[in-house]
C-alpha cells in the first residue's frame, strides 16, 4: 500500500462520522492555535529585544554601579516618565560611589581590557524656547563605540572637541513644545546646572545653577533602551560635572558610575569577580533580559493551556478511534481475511489519527496566521504606537512545521491503543460481528 494511498484511506475513513471528527479536529485546533501564536509573540518580543541589543552594539561592553546605589534605583522603578521640575527636587544626592580600593581591584580583573570611570555629572532641569515649564533631566554619557537607534538626528557627537550635544527621547522632545519630534533636532535647548557648594548657602535654588545652551542632535527611537532618559556627549558631561564642583576639593568629586570594555567570551565571570568587589555590572543584553523575562513568563502560563488542551484532544483522538474501530469491526475482520496483514490494520488507524492531527495543525496555522496579522495592526495603532520597531507577532516557517508534526506525533501516540485493539481483532470473531 502506497504512502499516498493509505493518506487517502485515512481521510476518507475519517469523514464517515464527519461530527465526530470534527470536533476532534476541533480539540486539536484549539491547542495548536495557542501553541502557534503564543510562538509568533515570542518570536516577535524576542526579534524586538535583539533589534535594541544590536542598534546599541557593543557585546564586551559592561555598565557598572555601586551595589548599594543599583539596589536604591531598583526600588525607585516606575518613575522613568517625563516630570515637571520644582525647585524643592535636589538631584544631587547620592548614598553611595565608587571607592578607590575598587577601581584598583577592578582594573586587575582578568578579562577587562579597559577600565572607565565616569564624572559624576546632575543637572537640574531641562527647558525651551517653546514652553516655559521646566522638566526634570536624567542625564547618561554617551560612550564611544555605544550606539542608539535614532528616530530622528543621530546621537551625539563623541568627539572630545565637540560642542554640547543631546539626544532625547520623543516623550521629552514633545513636552519641550515640539509635536512634530523631527523639528527639535538642530535646536538649541537650555540645561540648568547646580553647583553643589554654592546651593548650600544660596536661597534660591535658581542663585546656584549654571543655564547651558545644548544642541539637541537627535531623537532616539522608542525602545526599552530610550526609557533611561536623555544622552548627552563627554563634552557637555564633562562641563556638568565641572559645575557640579566647582569650588570643591578634588576628593568631593566622586565617581557614581564606570565602564568597561572586556572580553566578550568572559563576561558572566568578569561581572561576578566584579559584584565580589562591590559593583553591580550590567551589560546591554541584561537591561533589555529584564523586559524579556517578563514576557516570557507569560507566554509560558499560555502554552501551558496550549498543552493542556492538547491532552484534552488526545483523549478526543483515542475515543474517535475506539468508536471507529468497533464501527468497523466486520469490515477490519474482511480485510484480514483477505490478506491484510496486523501491522497495516495497525497503519491504517494510526495515519487517521495523525491525519486528524495534521487537520487540527493545518487549521491552527491559519487561524493563528489571520488573527496574528490583524493583532500586529491593531496593536501598532494602539498600544504599540509608541514602539514603530515592534512587531507584535512573526511566524517562523520552521517553527510552525515543527508544532504541526509533535502535535501529529502526538496524534500518533494517541491513535496507537486503538490501532494496536483493531490490529489484534481475530478475522473469524470479527466478521460474526453485529
Amino acid at each position: 500500500m502506497k504512502a499516498l494511498d493509505i493518506i487517502r484511506d485515512a481521510n476518507a475513513n475519517l469523514w464517515r462520522s464527519k461530527l465526530r471528527s470534527f470536533l476532534t479536529i476541533l480539540a486539536i485546533f484549539v491547542g495548536s492555535f495557542t501553541i502557534i501564536l503564543n510562538s509568533a509573540i515570542n518570536a516577535g518580543v524576542n526579534d524586538f529585544m535583539d533589534k535594541q541589543i544590536e542598534n546599541m552594539g557593543g557585546e564586551g561592553y559592561l555598565e557598572m554601579m555601586p551595589t548599594e546605589a543599583y539596589e536604591s534605583a531598583m526600588s525607585m522603578l516606575g518613575g522613568n516618565g517625563v516630570q515637571e521640575y520644582t525647585d524643592d527636587k535636589d538631584s544631587t544626592n547620592a548614598s553611595a560611589y565608587i571607592k578607590d580600593d575598587q577601581i584598583e581591584k577592578a582594573k586587575k580583573i582578568d578579562g577587562i581590557k579597559v577600565f572607565n570611570v565616569l564624572p559624576n555629572s546632575s543637572a537640574d532641569y531641562i527647558t525651551s524656547s517653546k514652553t516655559d515649564k521646566r522638566y526634570r533631566l536624567n542625564l547618561n554619557l554617551v560612550v564611544e563605540g555605544i550606539s542608539f537607534d535614532m528616530s530622528n538626528g543621530v546621537s551625539p557627537n563623541t568627539d572630545k572637541n565637540a560642542g554640547y550635544e543631546i539626544a532625547v527621547n520623543e516623550d521629552l522632545a514633545k513636552a519641550l513644545g515640539y509635536e512634530n519630534v523631527a523639528d527639535i533636532v538642530g535646536q538649541t535647548v537650555k540645561i540648568a546646572v547646580p553647583s553643589t557648594l554654592k546651593c548650600y548657602t544660596a536661597v534660591k535654588r535658581s542663585e546656584c545653577q549654571t543655564i547651558l545652551e545644548v544642541k539637541v542632535s537627535g531623537t532616539q527611537a522608542p525602545g526599552i533602551l530610550s526609557m533611561g532618559g536623555s544622552r548627552a556627549n563627554l563634552t557637555l558631561w564633562n562641563r556638568i560635572n565641572a559645575i557640579n564642583y566647582e569650588g570643591m576639593p578634588k576628593e568631593t568629586n566622586r565617581s557614581y558610575q564606570a565602564t568597561a570594555d572586556v572580553d566578550p567570551e568572559r563576561i558572566n565571570e568578569i561581572k561576578a569577580k566584579l559584584e565580589e568587589i562591590g559593583l553591580k555590572a550590567m551589560s546591554v543584553e541584561d537591561e533589555v533580559g529584564m523586559f524579556q523575562s517578563f514576557f516570557d513568563a507569560i507566554l509560558i502560563v499560555f502554552n501551558i493551556f496550549g498543552g493542556i488542551a492538547l491532552i484534552a484532544a488526545s483523549i478526543g483522538i483515542i475515543n474517535t478511534l475506539f468508536m471507529s474501530v468497533q464501527e468497523r469491526t466486520r469490515e477490519i475482520g474482511l480485510d484480514k481475511a483477505l490478506g491484510m496483514s496486523d501491522a497495516k490494520v495497525f497503519l491504517s488507524f494510526t495515519a487517521e489519527a495523525v491525519m486528524l492531527g495534521f487537520w487540527g495543525s493545518v487549521f491552527g496555522i491559519i487561524v493563528s496566521m489571520i488573527v496574528g496579522n490583524a493583532a500586529n495592526i491593531i496593536a501598532t495603532e494602539t498600544f504599540l504606537k509608541d514602539f514603530p520597531t515592534f512587531k507584535l507577532t512573526i511566524f517562523e516557517p520552521l517553527t510552525m512545521i515543527s508544532i504541526a508534526l509533535v502535535i501529529m506525533f502526538i496524534a500518533f501516540l494517541a491513535g496507537t491503543l486503538p490501532a494496536r485493539r483493531a490490529s489484534k481483532k481475530n478475522p473469524i470473531d470479527a466478521l460474526r460481528y453485529e
